[in-house]
């Protein structure tokens, strides 16, 4: 069933024909050719613009005038003026790309990271399900108990396939430990991780894909994920250092916390305060 005569117009006009040229273009094409003022009562293209109309389409190669007296007009063929729109077209095309790709530019500019944003708990922990659902070596997930518990199952699954975790965790660990490296937060607990309010979930997939999120108040959720390895290396580096700290922790608990105190708080006292006290404890050594 053949489409109807206005809609093949409308195509044309899409490829670049004026409404009055598509018209008039078709309407000699079912005519198979006749006189300006008959194609403007087949068509309804005024009288005084049919003429016009039919000098540019004789001008764009898609009409010819086969008469003068009087003048008389045929459609050249559809598939004639398809090849010529085409040839014009790449014509055009290869004519822009090579003005774009002379344009001056520095060598060292770089593509903008891709980056996605987060919004909600929600959000956040169906990103992570989705990632490690599609991991195939090795996961980092850093986190408190209610941020990890929703991982459980997802974890078990990628375990089974032989995927290897590293998880700093802060609270218990709220499903089966999985293979690989798995290291409590212990060095805050009793001071900091009972009353902080901060939640937080970083996690990292086989070293290219990452997502860090928090909750500042607890609460409003924001957060980012990427496929962009730079970014998985900047978040890997984060858990990889606190995993550090955390096995330091387990092997001199009593020396660290005489140095820092409970919880190694001092260690984030950046005053002028502490500095002295560190210079003056230098020297008297």
């Amino acid at each position: 069933m053949s489409e109807p005569i206005e809609q093949i117009a409308l195509r044309l006009t899409q490829l670049g024909f004026s409404q009055y040229e598509a018209r008039t273009y078709v309407g000699l094409l079912v005519a198979q050719g006749t006189t300006g003022y008959a194609i403007s009562n087949q068509t309804g293209v005024p009288q005084p613009k049919v003429y016009e109309t039919l000098r540019r389409l004789v001008e764009r190669g898609a009409v010819v005038q086969t008469a003068q007296r009087p003048a008389r007009y045929a459609a050249v063929p559809p598939g004639q003026l398809l090849a010529t729109l085409e040839a014009d077209f790449r014509s055009r095309l290869d004519a822009a790309r090579r003005g774009l790709d002379s344009l001056p530019r520095r060598d060292d500019r770089q593509p903008p990271l891709a980056v996605s944003r987060l919004g909600g708990f929600e959000d956040v922990v169906e990103r992570a399900r989705e990632a490690i659902a599609r991991a195939q070596n090795r996961v980092y997930l850093h986190g408190r108990t209610g941020e990890l518990h929703p991982l459980g199952e997802v974890v078990g699954t990628a375990g089974e396939r032989g995927v290897r975790f590293v998880i700093v965790h802060f609270g218990p660990l709220p499903f089966p430990r999985p293979r690989g490296q798995v290291v409590r937060h212990a060095s805050t607990e009793g001071t900091l991780y009972s009353s902080r309010q901060v939640r937080h979930l970083a996690a990292v997939v086989d070293s290219r894909w990452s997502l860090w999120a928090l909750a500042r108040d607890g609460e409003g959720w924001e957060g980012l994920y990427s496929d962009a390895p730079l970014l998985a290396s900047l978040v890997k580096t984060y858990i990889r250092h606190d995993l550090f700290v955390q096995r330091i922790y387990a092997d001199l608990p009593d020396v660290l916390e005489a140095r820092y105190g409970p919880g190694l708080l001092e260690l984030a006292d950046f005053s002028a305060d502490a500095d002295e006290a560190d210079d003056r404890a230098e020297g008297a050594g």
